[in-house]
């Protein structure tokens, strides 16, 4: 066994680059790590998500440990402190692109599960799926619904940045275009057109008076103006035909792709009774990128949000052995976007998210994690198998 620490794992990922599409050096580098480490078997599947599977010896429940392999780009490496691409340590931080976000909670469940695997001898009830995942920066979830579909997981373990405290929801995601058709004219003569720039400006003025859904402990489903822009572009003289609004939702549990849409539909349908020159349609995004694998994944962009009851016996028992451990963790909820949209908001799974380092380090300029993090995630995730399989 080719044993090294969640410290050396992390600095190995940061140094294999894994943009969205491009995560092929980290699923080498786990893979070689689960085969030198005691896994029973690792599978690549058609996506590229890359699970090490631990088998105990006697039957019991499937743990998922999730973590992405993609980043975000780095823009200008020049406005590093460090080169974003090193994993350079110091004063206690190793430093690194996804370095938070997440490769050293990647590497830590990792090594954590080898760990547990060698301290128990093999002998616990269940299974132990750590899983690599591909394109979590684009598509929340996505990737995530192959690798629930190969291990039928009982719980899942998202590891995004907690600051090792256990989050039990998060609001989830969706992004909606509003699209206004208008008529094209020469910008001499406008009134022989409709300006759909115009209209939009009308819409938005309406839109924004939508009172947002709320949730008791997950706050509002906030609806943002993120975007817009006319078409044709650059318009140089003309009238614009077409006008597209990109909205950012924010979604709270129990929120279904017709739900969310029905507000705004009626809205729009009552602003095109009133006027009758408005053109107007709300749709979700659906987008598609390539897989380093060559496969395509894509859909609407919807991922839906989730929260479990921090007194369920489970999170209580998961909770308990952090504590025995030494660990004092809050019980909180994400406020972002993670593949627990899968997991818990569309499989049902009981999910609980617990990760290294701050969740506002992820996709700054200078991103770090503190050794001391990762050395206490391991026992985390190693605490987490315990209360769950021994």
């Amino acid at each position: 066994m080719n044993k090294i620490s969640a410290v050396e794992l992390t600095q190995k990922l940061i140094r294999r680059q894994s943009y969205s599409g491009k995560e092929k050096g980290v699923s080498e580098e786990l893979t070689k790590f689960f085969e030198d480490n005691g896994f029973d078997d690792v599978h690549v599947d058609k996506y590229g998500n890359t699970i090490g599977h631990i088998k105990g010896n006697r039957p019991g429940p499937k743990v998922v440990f999730d973590g992405h392999m993609d980043t975000v780009p780095v823009t200008d490496e020049s406005e590093w402190k460090y080169p974003p691409f090193e994993a350079e340590i110091h004063d206690g931080k190793i430093y690194g692109r996804g370095s938070s976000d997440m490769k050293g909670a990647l590497a830590s469940m990792a090594v954590a599960a080898s760990n547990f695997k060698e301290k128990t001898k093999g002998d616990f009830a269940g299974e132990i799926f750590i899983a690599g995942v591909v394109h979590e920066e684009c598509f929340e979830g996505v990737a995530a619904r192959e690798v629930s579909a190969y291990t039928n997981p009982d719980y899942a373990i998202i590891g995004e940045a907690s600051n090792c405290n256990v989050k039990i929801g998060q609001r989830g995601r969706a992004e909606i275009k509003v699209e206004v058709l208008g008529k094209p004219a020469h910008s001499a003569n406008p009134e022989k057109g409709i300006n759909a720039v115009y209209k939009m400006c009308k819409v938005i003025e309406a839109i924004k008076t939508l009172k947002p859904t709320h949730h008791d402990r997950l706050g509002d489903g906030i609806l943002e103006l993120v975007d817009i822009k006319s078409s044709p572009y650059p318009g140089a003289s003309v009238v614009p035909e077409k006008c597209i609004a990109t909205y950012d939702r924010r979604l709270l549990v129990n929120e279904t792709k017709e739900s969310v849409l029905a507000p705004i539909n009626e809205l729009l349908e009552k602003l095109m009774k009133e006027d009758s020159e408005l053109k107007v349609r709300a749709y979700y995004t659906e987008a598609e990128e390539k897989c380093f694998t060559g496969e395509t994944i894509g859909g609407e962009r919807f991922f839906p949000g989730w929260i479990f009851d921090e007194d369920e016996a489970w999170v209580k028992k998961v909770v308990a052995k952090l504590k025995d451990k030494g660990q004092n963790p809050e019980i909180t909820q994400y406020n972002f976007c993670t593949n627990g949209s899968h997991y818990a908001g569309e499989a049902k799974i009981k999910t609980l998210g617990i990760g290294p380092s701050r969740e506002n380090l992820a996709h700054t300029v200078n991103e770090y994690i503190e050794v001391s993090e990762l050395e206490k995630v391991v026992d985390s995730y190693e605490a987490v198998m315990e209360a769950l399989l021994l």
